[in-house]
């Protein structure tokens, strides 16, 4: 076909989001109206794949709400205490009577030796019953019901013959099994297990919190010592453009020129590896608020300015005592011991003999008629009833000796492995609440020394101008400044860090940022 080759002219205006809108762009195209059509639909899509720029800076508590929202550690963890209630019902179950019908049909035939020919006597059994099953906590199992039974065969020429019963029959353990403790056994592991897993949760949750307060600390530090590296650079460079007047008017020499720039690209170098430490951070910030994406060379990812740690006052009994009560590790051993325990009754419960009761009360009826057997049943006419015991001794008692000693000892382990946790514990508490005295005093020696090293290069700088110094000894206080300004911004993180970490330690973290698990 010939003909103009179909044209586009388009053109697009990035502006910031703050500035004033400008003069729409103008847009030219000599395509029909349906392809036109397509095209913008296709450009609609394009600009939607676009990542969102936020409007204003990420603030920590917007990261910390994003996190627990689109955190996949969190969901993933918040699956656990699901399953575990799940487990629960599942435990509790076992309890829950059922309805059970059973319907069977048997034929046999006498064996022995027959006249030749002769058929051999045979019986037919017709069998129903409809009963509720069930366990009781206490370790009886009952059925109530009903059933009957038609008999027939060449004993009374295929007659039917029905016998009927409707009662209840029960089966309770004396020794083995007998009691609550070793009926609940799997219904109390199963809550236990559920507290744990709620637990677990809220460790996953306090932990992904703390990881983000210490990523966006992580940011804001590595950001500040990206600041700092230029302000380096900065300062290098115009000690290097004085260098190069000085020499252009033969007040210095060649060297002082050489070192300056030297310093200048070592600077640059600085600066590159502080470019790439603040893109890696600032993509673990991304991965625990919930992106997905990490493009190379994507919007960076602004903060809000932080605000130094505020004074809090520390209590070493209190605070250990708060610890053994929030934290989740803790309180998981605790419910774990409780296991042991609970393994352990059990294990002892099973190392006795077994004795049952067994019996069964109720009313039977017999007649060639089903109904009226039936009624037999109903008008209590016949009354039917079984007592025993069913005993079973071990000859060796091995098996429930072995559990036992495992149980016992693994009742110790969780016991001995309770105090090791008070002891970490005590001890991770106290070195926190450590951490808070010393990067406070770090945090005012810090600052010192960076105003002192601020005065000590602007008086370096003095003697330069005026010729008493060189450029060794301003590099060199510029160097100090850096290395000042950068302990500086690090104590302020690490200050910063260390309340989080205290929050941590002492379980209080959810509650000092106000979050409810649900």
């Amino acid at each position: 076909m010939n003909g103009p080759n179909p044209m586009i002219d388009f053109c697009m205006t990035i502006r910031p989001i703050s500035s004033p809108a400008t003069a729409p762009c103008r847009v030219e195209s000599n395509l029909p109206s349906r392809a036109w059509s397509a095209v913008s639909v296709a450009v609609a899509m394009m600009v939607g794949m676009l990542p969102v720029v936020r409007s204003s800076p990420l603030k920590l508590e917007e990261a910390v709400a994003l996190a627990l929202k689109h955190n996949q550690r969190v969901k993933v963890s918040a699956f656990s205490p699901q399953i575990s209630r799940a487990n629960v019902l599942t435990a509790a179950g076992a309890f829950d009577p059922a309805l059970t019908f059973r319907r069977t049909y048997a034929e046999d035939e006498t064996p022995g030796t027959l006249a030749p020919f002769a058929p051999r006597p045979r019986n037919q059994t017709d069998d129903y019953s409809l009963s509720l099953d069930g366990l009781a906590p206490w370790g009886l199992t009952y059925s109530l019901g009903a059933s009957a039974a038609n008999r027939r065969g060449n004993f009374n020429s295929f007659a039917d013959n029905y016998v009927t019963f409707g009662g209840v029959s029960i089966t309770q353990p004396l020794l083995r099994g007998f009691g609550f403790g070793a009926t609940l056994t799997g219904l109390r592991v199963a809550k236990a297990n559920r507290g744990i897993s709620d637990w677990q949760h809220r460790q996953t949750v306090i932990d992904t919190v703390t990881n983000v307060i210490f990523a966006y600390n992580n940011l804001q530090q590595a950001r500040e010592n990206l600041r700092i590296a230029r302000l380096s650079r900065d300062g290098a460079a115009q000690l290097l453009s004085e260098n190069v007047k000085k020499l252009n008017v033969g007040a210095t020499s060649e060297s002082e020129v050489t070192q300056a720039r030297a310093r200048v690209a070592n600077r640059e170098e600085s600066i590159l590896f502080a470019e790439r430490s603040v893109r890696d951070i600032e993509n673990q910030l991304r991965l625990l608020v919930g992106e997905a994406s990490f493009p190379v060379d994507g919007a960076p990812l602004e903060t809000a300015e932080l605000e130094p740690a505020p004074a809090i006052a520390v209590d070493a009994a209190e605070d250990l005592k708060r610890a053994y009560e929030l934290r989740p590790d803790y309180q998981g051993a605790r419910l774990g011991l409780a296991i042991d325990r609970a393994n352990h009754g059990l294990a002892q419960n099973q190392l006795l003999p077994r004795l049952d009761f067994v019996g069964s009360y109720g009313y039977s009826g017999q007649d060639r008629d089903f109904g009226r057997a039936r009624s037999q049943v109903r008008g209590e006419d016949a009354r039917s009833y079984s007592a025993g015991v069913v005993m079973r001794i071990p000859l060796t008692f091995a098996e429930g000796r072995g559990r036992v000693r495992a149980a016992k000892l693994s009742l110790r382990q969780g016991e001995a492995d309770l105090v090791r946790l008070e002891q970490e514990i005590a001890i991770a508490v106290s070195a926190a609440a450590g951490q808070i005295e010393t990067t406070r005093q770090r945090v005012a020696a810090a600052r010192t020394a960076f105003e002192l090293a601020q005065q000590a290069l602007d008086n370096e700088q003095k003697r330069f101008k005026a010729g008493t110094s060189n450029t060794f000894f301003v590099l060199q206080q510029q160097e100090i400044l850096s290395g000042a300004q950068s302990s500086y911004a690090r104590a302020l993180a690490d200050e910063r860090r260390a309340h989080a970490n205290y929050d941590r330690e002492l379980g209080t973290t959810l509650a000092k940022r106000n979050i409810t698990l649900e």
